[in-house]
């Protein structure tokens, strides 16, 4: 394969990811109007917020289910097809949400309905990125991979940025009074068309040249894939735990910087909101940066190249406070350029499985490790609130200590860490 088709391969993963990762992140933007929707007109505002955000998390409860399930059979039966299933799951469970009656229409099946789909949305999503990286890394040679694995990262993050704009549409152009009766309905029904969209796309590659090649050899695993990654892997499940940490904290912090801006350092909501964009743009930008990096000087100088910006990323969040526009939006490029060690999350994680378990390794101590990292890092931070500027300063310090014991540990190896066929 040449590298026309390489980066083809790439861009079509990287899209289908960007819009999966829409169609599962969107629901966060309107979970007020769904709440109003989707249970009883007296039930107490605490409540409703409260099962609401349930129904949000049952998204997150269900991705490790999701990926060992989807990644059994990837490691099985080919990575193409289970790849291509994922987005279509993701897609009618999208669009399922977008056509759902009411609870003023249907009474007490709508919430459960809603929770069915919200389901389907975890399990989706839970095979949609060890996918994306198992399949982008085996189509492409070893000096690619960091690349690759940028280029799909780069995607899921558009993706945020596309639910988060269309999100924003939505409720500047229609009043609250459309948006609260039919308008909210209109996101999820274009992640439906997005989704179908990107599976006809993903219909169109090929399956990967290692797992052919592992089929033709007769090299498959004949036993339960899970139980072969925990019999043999252990060590590359904790190694690829704790980067997964990494990345979600990124990730988490990112989403949190509105949040953060406004309600710990005084900036108006839309000052906050112009400068968590940006940070998301050079996030995007970053992790391409990063994984080209990664191919050029390995893993070992780039975890220690990226301790140094989480350094400089942790001294922009402590100086963000009283500071003019033009500054805030300097530094949130920055803290989003230092989150291109996210690059280096999928690197590792290919790097540390056999191909004919990669997709179950891969999956299992992604979902999990996110599962618990995921929804423990906002309470971490929140619980450091009353240290003000210095509770993000103190968390970017530790991933980036991280980064550098992960680089020196590497280097003492001799950098070794290259994805194995």
């Amino acid at each position: 394969m040449d590298w026309r088709e390489q980066y083809r391969v790439s861009g079509i993963v990287a899209l289908g990811g960007c819009l999966e990762f829409y169609d599962f992140a969107i629901f966060l933007f309107f979970t007020d109007v769904i709440g109003q929707q989707f249970f009883p007109v007296g039930m107490p505002s605490w409540l409703t917020t409260v099962q609401t955000w349930g129904l949000f998390a049952a998204g997150y409860l269900f991705r490790p289910l999701g990926g060992i399930v989807l990644a059994h059979f990837g490691d099985l039966f080919g990575r193409q097809r289970v790849f291509a299933f994922s987005i279509l799951l993701m897609a009618a469970s999208t669009l399922g949400i977008g056509l759902l009656p009411t609870y003023q229409a249907v009474g007490v099946v709508a919430p459960f309905m809603l929770l069915f789909f919200r389901i389907l949305q975890g399990i989706a999503i839970g095979g949609e990125l060890p996918g994306a990286w198992t399949f982008v890394t085996e189509h492409v040679p070893p000096r690619r991979v960091g690349l690759v694995c940028g280029i799909v990262c780069c995607g899921l993050t558009l993706g945020i940025l596309l639910a988060t704009s269309v999100a924003a549409a939505v409720t500047s152009t229609l009043s609250l009074d459309d948006t609260q009766q039919w308008g909210w309905r209109l996101p999820f029904l274009l992640g439906g068309v997005f989704g179908l969209a990107g599976m006809k796309l993903r219909r169109m590659l090929n399956e990967t040249p290692v797992f052919m090649n592992l089929r033709r050899r007769r090299l498959l695993v004949p036993e339960l894939p899970l139980r072969a990654v925990l019999k043999t892997e252990v060590r590359g499940v904790v190694r690829s735990a704790f980067v997964t940490w990494v990345l979600s904290s990124v990730v988490v912090l990112t989403l949190m910087l509105p949040m953060t801006l406004h309600g710990t350092y005084g900036f108006d909501k839309e000052g906050a909101l112009c400068a968590a964009s940006i940070s998301t743009v050079f996030l995007a930008i970053g992790v391409v940066v990063g994984g080209a990096l990664l191919d050029q000087i390995g893993a070992a100088k780039f975890y220690i190249l990226f301790g140094v910006l989480l350094l400089a990323a942790a001294a922009c969040y402590y100086n963000m406070a009283g500071a003019s526009v033009l500054e805030l939006n300097v530094m949130a490029g920055m803290v989003g350029l230092a989150g291109g060690v996210c690059a280096g999350t999928p690197y590792v994680m290919v790097s540390s499985f056999p191909a004919r378990i990669r997709y179950t390794g891969v999956s299992f101590a992604y979902n999990v490790s996110y599962a618990l990292f995921g929804g423990v890092i906002p309470l971490i931070v929140n619980s450091l609130s009353p240290l003000g500027a210095m509770a993000h300063v103190l968390y970017f310090s530790v991933i980036s200590l991280f980064a550098f014991g992960l680089g020196a540990s590497l280097l003492l190896r001799s950098g070794q860490l290259r994805p194995s066929d």
